[in-house]
């Protein structure tokens, strides 16, 4: 059982606390307006704290000490992105994830490091996703395989910014489904000789049980 923190208490974030309760975790919603808790429902087994979700008392009062995944889901970005950076910077949750509405704010989000889910549809859905299988580049599983998307770290290997999609492949047992340069220049479906760059943006399909080794070229 897992200690969650959802911030936000709209359609979105008590669908969200629900499926994260039903499944058996310990789940506690932060909401500046009291009222709206009512859309918890009844059967809900979690708890709330009324309050912001970026501030100190009301943090310590949801049991952020005790964090293992935050979700920020407000209808605001700047809201979302200040409690994304609190409870990871200051608190060190492990795993924290943000709601984006304005696609435009993407590319910063991930240049900050900060897992995000984009887009008004299925969104309680995907985070519960996220939240679930551990680690923030999740973005789908099928059967022993899960599909990663990341800013690549190059930073564990000895005085290279690049390295060969073929030579990644051959040395993790993965394949690079696709590639978008850091700076937004070019995106592409790989050949084995692309040459991948320190911060490219990766789409990767790796077996479950080879995550942990391959999880040093993804950026924190």
């Amino acid at each position: 059982m897992s200690n969650i923190i959802v911030v936000g208490c709209g359609r979105v974030g008590s669908q969200l606390a629900n499926m994260l309760s039903d499944n058996g975790n310990n789940v506690c919603v932060i909401d500046k307006n009291p009222a709206t808790f009512a859309n918890l429902g009844r059967n809900f087994n979690g708890s709330t704290v009324a309050g912001v979700g970026f501030d100190e008392e009301t943090l310590l009062k949801a049991g952020i000490k005790d964090c293992d995944a935050f979700a920020a889901v407000t209808e605001l970005d700047n809201a979302n992105l200040m409690c994304a950076e609190v409870a990871s910077k200051l608190y060190h949750v492990p795993h924290v994830i943000a709601r984006l509405y304005n696609p435009d704010h993407e590319r910063a989000y991930m240049q900050l490091g900060i897992d995000y889910v984009c887009g008004t549809s299925l969104v309680a859905e995907e985070t519960f996703s996220k939240v679930m299988s551990g680690h923030g580049a999740h973005i789908d599983t099928f059967g022993e395989f899960e599909v990663l998307r990341f800013s690549l770290d190059l930073s564990s290997c000895k005085n290279k910014r690049t390295i060969r999609v073929a030579d990644l492949e051959r040395d993790h047992d993965i394949r690079i489904i696709a590639f978008e340069r850091s700076d937004g220049s070019a995106s592409s479906i790989p050949t084995p000789d692309s040459i991948l760059y320190e911060g490219d943006s990766v789409l990767v399909c790796v077996r479950h049980e080879l995550i942990g080794v391959f999880s040093r070229y993804m950026h924190d």
